[in-house]
């Protein structure tokens, strides 16, 4: 009899061992698939409602500072819950598994994961757990009279602690309608199998972690490979980089992504405002440059922060950092781009000022002569007509050579201004006397807008004439087919202004870079010598003034130059107005 009492122990012994290993089995497997939290912790609450043999069963687990509650009944797997609540700290500060309210239950499941009592009370094994066969009955525990009440008859109560990467973050608590239902053998059973909850927890955290990582990097790598390319533009590193967003997130299927910089705007395909947003702001030389979303277009269960991880949080700045970085690397390499070409450019106005120089000088001894013979010849009284128009021609073609002569000298700085007082008005007007009949022959409206109280400047008379000239017959070319030229005059508080504006066809962006270029012309050949505006910005900065120009394609374009007002020989033209 004995014999066959010790063989059925160890039938059942083999029995729970197979049943525990195909347990465990299946609890680790759940922690390899890559579930989302709720779905794991709900088929884990399904597997142990299964086994353990209770009518309910509630897991509490604590993650980054979150308890996460779950449950289900025994008699409707459909009951399935979960929640968060609020956490208990331990005496020590650190956060437990316990509910923040103060009741008989949450007394117990602290003292189960301190380990107060472990090994010493009958209601505690020795590695911690607790049960108690009939809750409606007081107990004693260290010499206290004890109470736990728990709703819906349940009389049967066990809590078992398991341990999650080291320390004890989460309990199993299990329930039943029947008194003294949890047995010390069962007990023994629960608490192996709390072991292996707690392996499968840390197992699932170290997967979601390395996944989320590996998510991270695929994303911040693709992005820093956009950039890489060379010759790639900003705009299409972004429009790349926000297309490689919504896969580093838990629902790809569900997001979009929008990055916003300055005033540019670049989404991912079918974007819009969505439900639930997470973002990022970009900051770049400590600036607030823009800003990168990720918006779910339905509605998921919270997680984390909404529902959305803490490592997608630690993503969304990592891709916000990595662009702001990659706005610093471009905006300084188009700085020393430009720095690059200042410096050539700087270099090619001394090369041209000095060829320009030497030029003028070895023409204006020929060019004196032709005119002058030519003007001498024109005085004699017995030359035919033909010739007479010959000798004229010679003489209009050396005084257009001799032009270009006094530009040259100009712009190379070697013919300096003569200064004396100037009323801007009334050089516009002298000088727009001689300018009116052409504007008439090109079917130009001039139009006057001459401030009659303008004060007087400082000024070279006759360089003023050449800085009128040279604008109003760009403006005038601008408008081949007829328009308006406009010119104005007005002060400002240190400055007065000169405007000349046109509805012409407008100057293009990159060109638009480029006009005050020595020899620089859209023109042709014979049409203009690219040193019309180039000799205006030369003869305003002579008058430590400065030209403003504002310019739109198909809508013409305006040139405003500000000359400072002088008083006792300073000039008085602010930095203010400079940067204007």
């Amino acid at each position: 009899m004995k014999h066959s009492e010790n063989s059925n122990r160890d039938l059942k012994d083999a029995a729970r061992a197979r049943d525990l290993i195909s347990l465990s089995r299946r609890i680790l497997s759940l922690a390899h698939k890559g579930l989302a939290r709720n779905e794991y912790l709900k088929k884990i609450s399904s597997l142990l409602i299964s086994f353990c043999d209770c009518d309910h069963i509630e897991l509490r687990v604590l993650e980054n500072r979150i308890l996460y509650c779950c449950g289900v009944d025994m008699k409707d797997p459909g009951s399935f819950y979960i929640e968060r609540r609020e956490y208990r700290k331990a005496a020590s500060g650190s956060p437990i598994p316990c509910f923040g309210v103060d009741t008989d239950l949450e007394g117990i499941c602290e003292e189960v994961i301190s380990g107060k009592y472990s090994g010493r009370s009958p209601y505690f094994s020795s590695t911690g757990s607790f049960r108690i066969g009939d809750t409606s009955e007081s107990f004693d525990i260290g010499g206290e009279r004890r109470t736990v009440a728990i709703e819906n008859h349940y009389r049967s109560l066990a809590i078992i602690p398991f341990a999650i990467e080291g320390h004890y973050q989460g309990l199993i608590i299990l329930k039943a309608v029947a008194t003294d239902h949890f047995s010390g053998e069962k007990m023994e059973l629960y608490e192996e199998i709390a072991q292996i909850l707690g392996i499968s927890f840390t197992y699932r955290h170290a997967q979601v972690a390395l996944r989320e990582r590996v998510k991270e990097l695929t994303c911040l790598y693709g992005i820093a490979k956009v950039a890489a390319r060379p010759g790639i533009s900003m705009e299409s590193i972004l429009q790349n980089a926000v297309n490689l967003l919504p896969p580093g997130w838990l629902y790809p299927e569900f997001a979009s992504a929008r990055i916003t910089l300055d005033d540019g705007v670049y989404v991912t395909d079918g974007f819009d405002q969505g439900i639930q947003r997470q973002s990022a702001d970009i900051f770049a030389d400590g600036l607030k440059r823009g800003v990168v979303e990720i918006v779910y277009r339905r509605k998921m269960p919270d997680l984390d922060e909404g529902p959305f991880l803490k490592e997608e949080r630690e993503l969304i700045n990592a891709i916000a950092n990595e662009i702001a970085l990659i706005i610093e690397r471009k905006e300084a390499e188009e700085e020393k781009s430009r720095l690059r070409e200042q410096l050539r450019h700087a270099d090619r106005l001394a090369t041209i000022g000095q060829l320009a120089a030497g030029v003028a000088h070895e023409l204006n001894e020929p060019l004196g002569s032709i005119l002058g013979f030519s003007q001498l010849a024109l005085k004699s009284d017995k030359i035919p007509a033909q010739t007479v128009q010959d000798i004229e021609k010679i003489e209009n073609a050396s005084l257009y050579a001799r032009e270009i002569v006094r530009k040259l000298m100009i712009f190379a700085r070697q013919a300096p201004p003569r200064k004396e007082n100037v009323n801007l008005s009334n050089v516009v007007e002298e000088g727009l006397y001689f300018l009116a009949s052409r504007c008439q022959k090109a079917g130009i409206e001039l139009i006057r807008k001459l401030d009659p109280n303008l004060p007087d400047i400082v000024a070279d008379r006759s360089q003023m004439y050449q800085v009128l000239v040279n604008l109003v017959v760009n403006a005038i070319q601008a408008t081949p087919d007829g328009g308006e030229v406009s010119i104005t005059t007005r002060q400002g508080d240190d400055y007065v202004a000169l405007i000349v504006e046109d509805n012409g066809f407008g100057i293009e962006e990159n060109v638009l870079k480029k006009i005050f270029m020595p020899f620089f012309t859209t023109k042709d050949v014979d049409e203009g010598t690219g040193l019309g505006l180039s000799v205006v910005h030369g003869i305003v900065t002579a008058h430590e003034g400065f030209v403003l120009v504002h310019s739109e394609v198909g809508h013409g374009s305006k040139f405003e130059v500000r000359l400072p007002i002088h008083t006792g020989g300073k000039s008085k033209l602010s930095q203010e107005n400079q940067n204007a």
